[in-house]
């Protein structure tokens, strides 16, 4: 199956977005970028690719975002501010790399504020991919061979984290429905189930139906 659609998946850790996107790109016949970005944006901009990963969806050090976020390291905040611009840099270097493959035809991207970064876009469908707490604890247990209170603790902060990444960049809420076209709970349609639906909502939008 084909697509005209360039489409974005926010997840929470552990609700299998990564694996729904890419079960969803092969369905389709269209390419997957998920830790693929960083490569990319490293290429174009002449950044390690180390450099992207230490940023990637990680809040901002920014001194503005140090206090939006209520931070009172005045002395920390002053003493690293070259740091600061090169996190903002990154941003704006990966934003330009999801531009230019955004712009080479359909294809299914995977966090890094995508959904914001191309909503101008016509042709985009964003995505959230979401499931319970306990379901997502129990599946990072055995991905990552955690107990469950280091799993949950794990799993809690990096929602925040991405959370707090996607808010600030976007000044959007990462948590809240209204911020993308569809929510979708892998933890009741399981992976599958979840990569079917959302293929079928892209069918259902290629065909035109929200201008009948």
């Amino acid at each position: 199956m084909k697509t005209n659609r360039v489409i974005t998946l926010s997840r929470q850790l552990g609700s299998g977005g990564h694996e729904i996107g890419k079960l969803l790109a092969e369905r389709l016949e269209i390419p997957f970028y998920d830790k693929e970005l960083l490569v990319e944006a490293a290429r174009q901009s002449g950044f390690s690719r180390e450099a992207f990963e230490a940023a990637d969806e990680k809040p901002t050090n920014s001194f503005l975002y140090s206090l939006s976020m209520g931070s009172h390291m005045m002395t920390s905040t002053y003493t690293d501010y070259s740091q600061f611009l090169t996190n903002d840099q990154l941003f704006l270097k990966q934003a330009e790399a999801i531009r230019r493959i955004a712009g080479e035809g359909p294809c299914v991207i995977v966090g890094r504020c995508a959904d914001y970064v191309l909503r101008d876009r016509g042709d985009l469908l964003s995505i959230f991919v979401h499931a319970a707490l306990d379901i997502r604890v129990k599946r990072i247990m055995k991905l990552q061979n955690l107990s469950e209170d280091k799993a949950r603790a794990y799993v809690v902060k990096a929602d925040k984290k991405r959370g707090n990444y996607y808010n600030f960049y976007t000044g959007k809420d990462w948590s809240r429905a209204d911020s993308y076209d569809f929510c979708i709970d892998a933890g009741k349609l399981g992976i599958r189930g979840a990569e079917r639906m959302i293929e079928e909502i892209v069918r259902l939008a290629d065909l035109g139906y929200p201008e009948a």
